[in-house]
């Protein structure tokens, strides 16, 4: 081959990367359309390789001819560069993690006659990916041990014999609340590739943590897979083979992000609940004896912090922690002793799928004018580095409403926040219609963002409406009595917020009072039921997948406790 010609399909090469990582750029700025809004792709899962060199991340992306989203594994130096795409498989490929020396990448998908996703081996330096397991249920949740000898992953148990001849003539009628499978943690020998089953049982292990020497396990179990068996879920530590387990909760509360400290004397989680465990709280941090014993408050208990993720130091000091606090999130250090956390970001952003190795991190930042690309930052960091720059596209191609938190009295002159979306181009004085969209929940919070699927307020923005977002009360964040206020009461101050904050934007001569519309999912869509069974003033609403009636709501729920 010519030199010419290696050099052109190299140029090729790295363009069709860049219009792979980069949707199409348009000509001049233009407001955001629905397509466009949906065309934004996803990132999400970013890991730093051992050496703390490299980030592996999912990308997805819409693909319009199939008429869903595929996710792929992309891989991109943290010192810059552009990001290279690792898998290109036809299903979704997910949950990349690297082994302990580096060299290989592991991830779940599904591929030729495969009916269920299994795990499958990357080498970093090249060569195809192959399957690890041959599962007969789909392999999820992977993770390796620390000697890079195994992997672990969660599978459901497979159907019978008996009830894949009833799919197989379609005699699908079941009981409500029968038709599920436990789902048990499993270990795979990456040599061999034999299964081990570490847990059995009538229990479901929803998520699990291998301990930093190896020898340990903490396992979330519950009775059911079932929405409504979350709240008798229990944190247990078990050995590494699977016995001699440990009941270290017993509650009626949800615990999640169990994870061992490193010398395996203690466990930590997080739980909406108080000391007390009694549920209905912003998200706590708790520490908890690894051999059993009463568990204490490290951070939650008088902060306004709704905390959502958690991981040791490396020495085991400190706990790195994840919060809400109200329109954005941040991360946190506390010492294991107690004392008041510091912040380590401070922005107006959003930061996801947060990962650690060692005292580093790798995440993802949204905010107004990006869909989250991935971030790098080390303990000692003062600031977080950029290593993506997917989303620059949008600020560039589209124009954008610009996004602010406001704050407003609600009707018993407690503070209430929320966030305002202008329309593109807006000039001050100028009165325009108003959307007002109610998150669900109720137990969350609106925070800055770029939007999704169903928060279209850059394209509401683009057709000349300005868009508001009321932090209402049961909204997280915002301490304690802030999101109680609804419990026992559901609309006796929520609605006033949401109404109170509508009154704030007419008084400051941005919302028009006579074009108003009113919308919102799930919990936002109670709200929305609610409000316009309340007042006049919206002249249309959007109520999706929300309550009309209590009672049939309760008969009708995956949640009735």
């Amino acid at each position: 081959m010519s030199r010419s010609r290696r050099i052109r399909l190299l140029f090729a090469a790295v363009v069709a990367v860049q219009l792979a990582l980069i949707p199409t750029r348009a000509q001049s700025p233009r407001p955001m359309g629905i397509v466009d809004l949906l065309s934004v792709p996803r990132l999400a899962d970013p890991r730093l390789s051992p050496d703390g060199r490299e980030v592996v991340f999912t990308k997805s992306d819409a693909d319009w001819k199939s008429g869903k989203r595929i996710t792929h594994i992309w891989r991109a130096r943290v010192d810059g560069g552009a990001p290279v795409q690792l898998t290109y498989g036809t299903e979704n490929e997910n949950t990349p993690r690297w082994s302990p020396d580096g060299r290989t990448i592991a991830f779940t998908t599904k591929r030729g006659d495969n009916e269920f996703a299994q795990v499958y081996l990357l080498p970093v330096d090249g060569g195809e990916a192959k399957a690890l397991t041959s599962h007969g249920s789909a392999a999820s949740e992977i993770e390796w041990t620390p000697d890079g000898s195994a992997l672990l992953f969660t599978a459901p148990e497979p159907k019978t014999s008996e009830e894949k001849e009833r799919d197989k003539a379609k005699d699908d009628v079941y009981s409500f609340d029968e038709n599920y499978k436990q789902t048990h943690l499993w270990k795979v020998d990456v040599k061999t590739g034999s299964e081990t089953r570490l847990t059995s049982g009538d229990f479901s292990v929803t998520s699990y943590t291998v301990s930093d020497d190896g020898r340990k396990i903490v396992v979330h179990r519950q009775p059911t897979p079932l929405l409504g068996s979350r709240a008798d879920s229990e944190v247990w530590v078990m050995n590494a083979d699977g016995s001699g387990g440990i009941q270290v909760t017993k509650n009626t509360v949800q615990e999640t992000n169990g994870s061992l400290s490193p010398d395996d004397a203690q466990v930590l989680f997080l739980a909406g609940a108080n000391a007390r465990f009694e549920d209905y709280y912003n998200g706590r941090l708790f520490i908890a004896p690894a051999a059993g014993g009463a568990a204490r408050v490290l951070v939650g208990e008088t902060d306004p912090y709704d905390v959502d993720r958690a991981f040791w130091s490396a020495d085991g000091r400190s706990i790195f922690f994840l919060a809400n606090l109200g329109v954005h999130e941040e991360l946190f250090v506390v010492p294991v002793t107690g004392g008041k956390p510091r912040q380590l970001t401070n922005g107006k952003h959003t930061i996801g799928s947060l990962s650690r190795i060692g005292d580093r991190f790798a995440f993802t930042i949204s905010d107004s004018t990006s869909a989250g690309d991935v971030w790098v930052m080390a303990a000692s960091d003062t600031a977080p580095r950029r290593v993506t720059r997917v989303f620059d596209y949008l600020a560039r191609d589209f124009k954008l409403g610009r996004q602010e938190a406001i704050q407003w009295k609600g009707a018993d002159g407690a503070m209430v926040e929320g966030i305002l979306t202008y329309p593109v181009d807006y000039q001050p004085g100028q009165k325009v219609p108003l959307a007002v969209m109610t998150h669900g929940g109720p137990q969350a919070a609106d925070k800055y963002s770029i939007g999704s699927m169903s928060y279209e307020f850059q394209v509401l923005a683009g057709k000349g409406y300005a868009t508001l977002q009321p932090n209402y009360r049961g909204s997280t964040g915002y301490g304690d009595a802030f999101l109680r206020n609804m419990v026992g009461h559901y609309f006796q101050q929520a609605h006033l917020d949401v109404m109170t904050g509508v009154d704030e934007v007419i008084r400051r001569g941005i919302a028009d009072p006579d074009r108003m519309l009113k919308m919102g999912w799930s919990g936002g869509g109670h709200m929305t039921n609610k409000i316009i069974t309340f007042t006049d003033r919206f002249k249309a609403a959007a109520a999706g997948a929300g309550a009309a009636n209590w009672i049939s709501m309760y008969a009708q729920s995956d949640i009735r406790s």
